[in-house]
């Protein structure tokens, strides 16, 4: 058996012994089809591991950006192993602390996988979380899992013959949410920054809100093209388009609520209100946005200025 096979089969076995007590109760009977696509040359992304993964292929490896949930690693390192034709990850890149994002990090930790992250990412990823907009407690990764290099600012590295960009988009979704660009192959991976389909977490717990969303839309706005592909967290990979209206929508929807905090209203009364309602065609229902942007912009009244 050679030694690359080995490897691979190393991995998987500890694919299913990372699984959580919950995942005995989880059906691959009723799962979605874990299935990849190619963005570019050696650059590929699975979908329906839980969360959108791009994978970049290399001369002696893979890259890999976020991880799906745990309960589906072994059904994605399998895939990402069958599309690519190689066994080894030598990088795992996690785009924020969210667990369905981070599915890969115990596996891959074991197996001596350099796991990148903003050093908020880390910290949250170490703790016991309880998310009060879910009314549910993350429990702590093991030390192994947890991501090995971080950053605090921005970093670019080289894998193969694509040069990668990453940088903070601070308090949007998260307080660690990053961005990683794939500058020759022009794919710019997002995270949950991005939205498809419905309106964007604002996760207040962990330092998420409603004008950093608008700056890190921004950001990544400046950093696209009109031929980039822009991948979300989830859903369908979008143009440069899909940013500019994430854009208008945040900020606009940025400036009522601040309105109608100064005065006075709050997350029932705003959502009465309906002050997001010729944008709720694109994106859906409101309720958790409004309320998650109002505790979120409590964090940030004096620069709102005018509340209190």
């Amino acid at each position: 058996m050679s030694p690359s096979r080995r490897e691979f089969l190393r991995m998987m076995v500890h694919a299913g012994a990372a699984l959580p007590l919950a995942s005995h109760a989880f059906s691959q009977q009723d799962a979605e089809p874990i299935i990849a696509t190619n963005l570019a040359d050696n650059v590929f992304l699975v979908t329906g591991a839980g969360s959108n993964v791009v994978a970049v292929s290399g001369p002696d490896g893979l890259l890999v950006v976020d991880g799906g949930v745990a309960e589906r690693s072994a059904d994605l390192l399998r895939v990402l192993h069958e599309h690519s034709g190689v066994t080894r990850i030598q990088t795992l890149f996690n785009t924020h602390w969210h667990h369905d994002h981070a599915g890969l990090n115990a596996t891959l930790g074991k197996a001596g996988t350099k796991i990148v992250s903003h050093e908020n990412t880390k910290l949250w990823l170490g703790e016991e979380v309880w998310v009060e907009w879910q009314n549910r407690t993350y429990k702590p990764l093991p030390a192994e899992a947890l991501p090995g290099q971080t950053f605090y600012t921005s970093g670019k590295m080289k894998f193969g013959d694509q040069d990668i960009e990453y940088g903070l988009l601070p308090m949007a979704h998260t307080d660690g949410d990053i961005y990683v660009y794939l500058r020759k192959a022009n794919v710019l991976v997002a995270g949950d920054v991005v939205s498809v389909g419905s309106y964007p977490v604002l996760d207040y717990t962990s330092g998420g809100w409603i004008g950093g969303l608008a700056d890190a839309t921004k950001t990544l706005a400046g950093l696209a093209n009109a031929e980039t592909r822009i991948v979300p967290g989830t859903g369908d990979v979008r143009k440069k388009a899909h940013l500019d209206a994430q854009l208008a929508m945040c900020t606009e929807m940025r400036t009522r609520l601040v309105k109608l905090m100064k005065q006075g209203m709050g997350p029932r009364d705003m959502i009465a209100a309906a002050p997001s309602k010729d944008f709720d065609g694109e994106w859906g229902n409101a309720d958790l946005f409004i309320s998650n942007a109002y505790r979120g912009m409590w964090g940030h009244v004096r620069e709102l200025g005018g509340i209190v």
